[in-house]
């Protein structure tokens, strides 16, 4: 019965050594699903004028081709866009829309990117679509 109460007290001891050991560092954590989400880091400027108008190459337009251009940005820390920056990240495979969505790029106004919540000037990407209102729609 001795040897009983000893083995329990080893026991209870290594409970309590394992307890306060440090984690394993090689193991990975999940989050936890309902834990609640943090705000994000990096947050994207945002179009606040996003109809803005943008000329539709009209022999593209009349054929029905249509087409997405990704556009890369850069934005300072108060939403403007840096002119010079303009890039076509992704092209639509047709040079007019590219030059239309590049063309129409002065005319977007962003409110800034974000850091932990403050005002940052940042690079992103802006998609631009060329829908035709009355077309089943070619794409390349």
């Amino acid at each position: 019965m001795k040897k009983l109460k000893a083995d329990g007290r080893w026991l209870m001891a290594l409970f309590a050594l394992v307890a306060c050991s440090k984690p394993d560092a090689s193991l990975v954590q999940l989050p936890d699903r309902n834990a609640p989400q943090g705000t994000r880091k990096d947050e994207p400027p945002v179009a606040v004028n996003p109809d803005v108008p943008i000329e539709y190459p009209p022999a593209l337009y009349q054929q029905g081709i249509e087409g997405r251009v990704l556009l890369r940005l850069f934005a300072d820390s108060t939403g403007e866009l840096d002119p010079d920056s303009t890039k076509v990240a992704e092209s639509s495979g047709y040079p007019a829309l590219d030059s239309a969505a590049v063309a129409a790029a002065p005319r977007l106004h962003f409110a800034p990117g974000r850091h932990n919540g403050a005002p940052v000037a940042m690079s992103f990407t802006q998609p631009i679509e060329f829908r035709h209102p009355q077309s089943a729609g070619v794409t390349p």
